[in-house]
Order: C-alpha cells, then sequence, then structure tokens
C-alpha cells in the first residue's frame, strides 16, 4: 500500500461511516470528509449533524460541508486537500471539476451488482422485487449515475426472511472491505476495470417516496410480502386503513404470507384477538409489526388490542 496516497471521503449517512472507519483502520490517509450540511430534524427541529461528520469529528479529520459543489469556495479547498484519491459513499451526483481532480480518479461503492439497481436505493429493491442475491460494487466515476467502468464486484446472497435493515448492515460491512480492496489495487498502480455490461432493460432502484412505497393489494402474495421486507424498517410499506370511521396511514413493518385457496375479496380483512389476517388473490398477510398513523410502531397483539371495534377495520 502506497501509506503516503492522500484520499478524500464523501459520504453521509450511517452506512458510509463503515468505509471510513475501516480505511482509517487499515491506515490509509484520509485527509478530508466532504459530507452534507448540518439540518433540522425530528419534531423539535434540532440541528443534526450527518453520521459521517460525528464519525469524522471523533478522528480529528478535516471536514467540509458545501452546499454547492461547484462554488469557487469549495472546489478552492478541495484542492487544497490535494487528493490522490476520491472515495464516494453514499454521497450525491458530483460535477466534473469535483470527480475530475485527483491524479488517482475518484470511485464510488454502490450496493447492488451494477448495471442492476441503479438509483438511491438498491437495498430497498432488490428485495421489492424478490430478488435471492444482491451485492456490491466500486466503479470510477463518470458524466452518468451508476454507469462507470467497474473495479470490483462481490455478490452477497438474499435471505429469504431478509429484510432491508438486514441486508443494509450486511452490505455495509461487505462494502467496506470492498474499498479497502479497490484502494489497494489503485494505490498501488495495479488497478484494473472493465465496462459495465450492456443490458436490454437493467432494473433500477429510484428514489422511495409516497406512491412506489404503497401496498397494492391486487399483487401476488409472495410480491406483497416481498415489498413489505424490502421497506423495512424504513421508510415501511403502507397503506390506508378505516379505524373507527376515520382513515389512518397504516404501515406494516414486518409480517408473512400463508399460500391458500379462497373466496374472499382482496384486502379483505378478518382478526381475532390475536391475529389479523389480509386477503390477497393466492393466501393471506399477517401483519406482525405495524404503526398506526399517530401511534407508535407496535406488535399486532398490542395494536388489536387497542381497537374497539375490529370487525370494522377496512383497508381503502
Amino acid at each position: 500500500m502506497e501509506d503516503q496516497a492522500r484520499v478524500v471521503f464523501m459520504g453521509t449517512p450511517e452506512f458510509a461511516v463503515e468505509s471510513l472507519k475501516k480505511m482509517i483502520d487499515e491506515g490509509f490517509n484520509v485527509v478530508g470528509v466532504i459530507t452534507a450540511p448540518d439540518k433540522p430534524a425530528g419534531r423539535g427541529k434540532k440541528i443534526k449533524k450527518s453520521a459521517v461528520k460525528e464519525f469524522a469529528e471523533k478522528k480529528g479529520i478535516k471536514i467540509l460541508q458545501p452546499t454547492n459543489l461547484k462554488s469557487e469556495e469549495f472546489l478552492k479547498d478541495l484542492k487544497n486537500l490535494n487528493p490522490d484519491v476520491q472515495v464516494v459513499v453514499a454521497f450525491r451526483m458530483l460535477p466534473k471539476q469535483v470527480w475530475q481532480m485527483p491524479s488517482k480518479g475518484t470511485f464510488n461503492l454502490h450496493a447492488s451488482l451494477l448495471p442492476d439497481y441503479r438509483g438511491a436505493a438498491p437495498i430497498n429493491w432488490a428485495i421489492m422485487q424478490g430478488e435471492t442475491k444482491t451485492g456490491v460494487t466500486t466503479f470510477f466515476i463518470d458524466e452518468k449515475i451508476d454507469t462507470g467502468e467497474i473495479i470490483l464486484q462481490k455478490e452477497v446472497p438474499i435471505e429469504k426472511n431478509e429484510n432491508a435493515s438486514s441486508l443494509h448492515d450486511k452490505l455495509k460491512e461487505v462494502g467496506a472491505e470492498l474499498i479497502i480492496d479497490t484502494l489497494n489495487l489503485i494505490t498501488s498502480g495495479k488497478v484494473e476495470t472493465f465496462p459495465q455490461p450492456q443490458v436490454e432493460n437493467p432494473k433500477k432502484a429510484p428514489k422511495l417516496n409516497k406512491e412506489n412505497t404503497r401496498i397494492d393489494w391486487t399483487g401476488k402474495g409472495k410480491q406483497i410480502f416481498d415489498f413489505i421486507r424490502g421497506l423495512s424498517m424504513y421508510p415501511g410499506a403502507w397503506t390506508e386503513l378505516l379505524v373507527e370511521g376515520e382513515k389512518k396511514k397504516f404501515i406494516i413493518y414486518k409480517a408473512h404470507f400463508r399460500p391458500e385457496d379462497h373466496r374472499e375479496n382482496t384486502a379483505q380483512i378478518s382478526t381475532t384477538k390475536k391475529q389479523m389476517r389480509i386477503a390477497v388473490k393466492d393466501g393471506y398477510i399477517f401483519p406482525e409489526l405495524v404503526k398506526l398513523q399517530g401511534k407508535k410502531t407496535m406488535d399486532i397483539v398490542s395494536f388489536l388490542n387497542g381497537i374497539k371495534n375490529k370487525d370494522q377495520l377496512a383497508i381503502v
């Protein structure tokens, strides 16, 4: 390893912290960290630092928090860091003058096996689409999003009952290892790349929003089950529930699916004291961990205990 290669790290969420920590533990010369500006968060709107900033502060690393990546001030500050290589993990799209700056290039860690699942939410979409494997990819950044030449890839299986939270934790560990391997190749001058395979319709991983996280009860049970676990524990797959005559957002964080032939209407709800059953075309979805609008997250038994007229619950 070339000990004195100057590395600048760019990242914001908790997923990125593991990679930064690993780089420091492995003795890389991290001369600066670029992360998102502090912003108000939560009910009290307290100013919150990014997970990467909190970690970098503890390590005494110089931190830059630009609002505009093209501003003269930021570009000057970045140039003063004199990076040989830049590492990007869960950050934002970089302008050309930023990613072209280091002599050894700028590479990104993406939580999928590119070219599939380009976009903002690859971990969620891989599970939501029922995949049985995913992985991590390092690639050199170019003008487009997630299209650069691949350096390394590592495959990771998706377990039968895996959810987005558990897969997130797996991939951040595997991703951190891949970053170290990639940095060693780059700093030793041994890096080789290959173009991303040309796929006619690569699977996409768009940003999650209110529309694409709503449960479609007309789908097959396995699809709905995958959809729910792919959005657990954040942001959560949701539907609208009629409770005591009021329409409320109802998030299902955990459920199981039981295939069964029946003649019930799609999305029809049946309850007992301990169980809620939602009919789908080829069986039933049984919610296990839920959150009703205005209430805290709770198991299904606690939720049902708080409902007076269980027989009037309905999906709308």
